[in-house]
């Protein structure tokens, strides 16, 4: 059995920015993850850019990439990608880290590394901190779960995401195609 390293808030906000190294605190265990790789980060920006546009077009917040929530006393995570509504951002000091709270959207990218009851811990995380939605993304089944106050349900290729939950009277859509293309020359 390996050993867990526990730290408090106090001293995980001490921790040394390392490149290529992301911390989280997760119920006051210290979780270290690499850098993501090149398919992740291409499925996280395309989502971004288009969520971005929304929600700059209509004033709606913003949306960030890897920032860090503060969703308990003891738990911080970074989503792949978040949705702050304007409201939140009026409670933010922009050059303060984590952000108290958590985003009105998270959206985890799943690599081949992740383990199934790791993200479904951290969606009850986001859940009970707060978050509106959680998307989790797996770019390996071409499938986006999408959690929320309703349930859980999934999108596939070729399907669209609709979401008009967390927009009143306005709906974004994203195309998993879109989404999962490849870019990549082989």
């Amino acid at each position: 059995m390996g050993t867990t390293t526990k730290i408090t808030f106090q001293d995980y906000e001490k921790l040394p920015e390392r490149q290529g190294i992301i911390y989280e605190l997760d119920e006051g265990e210290l979780l270290m993850e690499p850098s993501p790789a090149l398919r992740h980060n291409l499925i996280r920006q395309r989502i971004a850019l288009q969520l971005m546009q929304f929600v700059r077009s209509n004033h709606l917040g913003v949306v960030v990439e890897k920032m860090d929530f503060r969703l308990a006393s003891d738990t911080v995570r970074n989503p792949d990608m978040a949705f702050i509504t304007g409201e939140h951002l009026k409670n933010i000091d922009p050059d303060h880290s984590p952000i108290n709270g958590a985003p009105a959207l998270a959206v985890e990218v799943i690599s081949p590394s992740n383990l199934a009851q790791d993200t479904l811990k951290k969606v009850r995380q986001y859940m009970a901190a707060g978050c509106r939605a959680v998307w989790v993304v797996y770019p390996a089944l071409r499938l986006v779960e999408i959690h929320d106050l309703d349930g859980i349900r999934a999108v596939t290729e070729p399907q669209s995401i609709h979401e008009k939950r967390l927009f009143p009277g306005l709906e974004f859509s994203i195309s998993l195609t879109a989404i999962f293309d490849e870019d990549l020359q082989r």
